[in-house]
């Protein structure tokens, strides 16, 4: 225990006061301070510099930077914020925040974690999830030391890992496959759709530490591993597995299949002068997102020879295959992966387009909403649907998605067309037509658009949705690789911003999908952008309160909406703004 009492000393850094203003914090300053930390902890990794990586995860252990990020990352930007542990405890105040940053950051006394509560939330298959919601200052303290292992693994990783890493998508995933097997001489054309059993239950805390090492904070993650279970009440110990639902888990998740590529048989070629470094010939290709991977093989004996090493080198890491699940198929015959279809056509084209099983579950999802929603008003009808339509276009814009845009809009059309009927069952169809549909639109043709004639409100279309392709990351590209700021920088830039209305995508994009006070991600929520239907769709019902336009010039000294004077905040960023008085106006320009 003597690396988790040194790191929760008092002997630390940040300032002696007794309390803390949680509005006075120059944000800015505090995630640039660990964005620094933790890119000297990478570069020291690449360096193959062990003692200094140890002493930097030391110091990002200490800092009270870390600390204030990691409080407001689990207390104010996580989805998961209102949700209390077994000791039902929450800090949704800036008093609260502020405490809580300060209890954390000047204990002297190693903490001993807490058993995780155990709640269920449903699969798209229609069974049940297990999640393990820890404490709020387990939370906290591993977020603050997820800052410490995540750059040092950052530079280990391998390529065509996309799961739960920064910068990292769903669609990067998807666009590896495209590229690795689109074009009519690609080779691969055997595919092993793998799928795990209960992965994040039954990994091995054995084999995991030892692949942590001499982590200063190994002793707070062994304890984490072996807190338990509390399930209606009664207390179960978890001898292996990493909960579902910790800040840290799934970066745990990653560590524990590290190597999986190159247990695969996946080798790279020499890299050509100014050219990523693509597959060997003749050798595999594994795509993964956390537990879910694909390897494309060039044919049916190499597909199983393949499945045959993971099977061993999965054994000792408590993993292994679900049977039901894995399957081996040609391209041609297609196989569903993250949401998504892939398939091979006979004229020897790839299409990757949104799943039957996805296009199913949103059907199931907008009918129930209708259903629901019988006795309301268009404008709620709206509110309900206005983020689902959103949210599911934006996840699926990166792939061959028109055809399906076009159906789904037509079952819209229909079902909100049903809706109005059994509202007013006694009007005619030209009265309802005339009440709730019309073009409404600005800039737009289309007549039989659903909306509110009260408010002007109305409900988009998945068509509206341009198609642009995904860019695909780098390979071994992290943010934290200070090498790559002006990479990251032009990533930024020119990726496509979400379908937000017409001002605020102006905004995001002048402001390079940054708030100008915090200097973060517009839509990333604890510390990744949405990254599956459901996510976005969260996303999109939650942004109009994540979201603020602040004016530069306030209106009582004469500033107007104009589109020069608003910038696109986060709303915590501009409640602190006003709390503070605008004393970081500068910051705006």
């Amino acid at each position: 225990m003597e690396a988790a009492a040194a790191m929760l000393m008092p002997a630390m850094n940040g300032p002696e006061g007794d309390l803390l203003d949680w509005h006075s914090i120059d944000w800015a300053t505090c995630e640039e301070n660990v964005r620094r930390l933790r890119q000297r902890i990478f570069k020291a990794t690449q360096d193959g510099d062990l003692k200094k990586v140890r002493n930097l995860q030391k110091l990002m252990l200490r800092s009270h930077s870390n600390t204030l990020v990691s409080v407001k990352r689990v207390t104010q930007l996580s989805s998961g914020r209102k949700t209390a542990g077994i000791d039902g405890e929450r800090a949704l105040t800036p008093k609260a925040r502020g405490k809580l940053a300060t209890e954390i950051h000047r204990s002297s006394q190693p903490w001993k974690a807490r058993p995780v509560k155990r709640v269920f939330i449903p699969k798209s298959n229609g069974k049940q999830r297990p999640l393990g919601i820890p404490v709020i200052r387990d939370r906290v303290l591993q977020a603050r030391v997820k800052n410490a292992l995540e750059p040092e693994w950052e530079a280990r990783f391998e390529p065509r890992s996309y799961g739960f890493r920064p910068g990292r998508s769903c669609q990067d995933a998807i666009s590896a496959i495209f590229w690795t097997v689109c074009g009519k001489a690609a080779k691969r054309r055997w595919v092993l759709d793998a799928d795990l059993s209960a992965a994040f239950d039954r990994i091995d805390h054995c084999h995991l530490m030892a692949s942590i090492g001499q982590f200063p904070a190994r002793n707070l993650i062994r304890g984490w591993l072996k807190a338990g279970v509390i399930d209606c009440g009664r207390f179960a110990p978890t001898e292996e597995g990493t909960p579902q639902g910790g800040v840290i888990s799934p970066l745990l998740m990653n560590v524990a299949l590290h190597g999986l590529e190159r247990a695969a048989g996946c080798r790279y070629a020499v890299a050509q002068a100014g050219r990523e470094p693509g597959a060997a010939p003749g050798t595999p290709v594994l795509v993964r997102y956390a537990d879910d991977f694909a390897v494309l093989c060039h044919d049916e004996m190499e597909v199983h020879q393949v499945r045959a090493r993971l099977e061993e080198w999965l054994k000792p890491r408590g993993l292994r295959f679900n049977e039901e699940k894995t399957k081996v198929v040609r391209l041609v015959e297609g196989f569903d992966f993250l949401g998504f279809t892939v398939r091979r056509t006979r004229q020897n084209k790839l299409i990757i387009t949104p799943s039957t099983a996805a296009c199913k579950r949103l059907r199931t999802r907008l009918r129930t909403e209708a259903k629901a929603l019988q006795g309301a008003n268009a404008a709620a009808v709206l509110r309900k649907l206005i983020p689902v339509v959103r949210g599911w276009a934006a996840y699926y814009r990166s792939v061959a998605s028109s055809t399906t845009f076009s159906s789904l809009d037509y079952f819209m059309w229909r079902l909100v067309f049903k809706w109005a009927r059994r509202r007013h069952r006694t009007k005619p169809v030209y009265w309802i037509v005339n009440r709730y549909f019309g073009q409404f639109h600005p800039s737009r043709r289309d007549r039989w658009v659903f909306g509110d004639r009260n408010s002007g409100a109305f409900l988009p279309k998945f068509a509206w949705t341009s198609i642009v392709r995904h860019q695909l990351v780098k390979g071994g590209a992290s943010p934290d690789d200070p090498a790559l700021t002006e990479y990251w920088r032009n990533r930024r830039r020119k990726k496509a911003p979400p379908p937000m209305d017409k001002m605020s995508l102006v905004l995001a994009v002048r402001q390079q999908g940054l708030c100008p006070l915090c200097k973060q991600a517009l839509i990333v929520g604890a510390e990744y952008e949405p990254d599956s239907p459901r996510e976005w769709i969260n996303w999109f019902a939650a942004s109009k309160k994540m979201l603020h336009k602040h004016h530069f010039v306030y209106r009582r000294d004469g500033g107007t909406d104009e589109r020069n004077n608003l910038r696109l905040v986060h709303s915590e960023c501009h409640r602190q703004h006003h709390a503070g008085d605008g004393k970081r106006a500068t910051e705006l320009c």
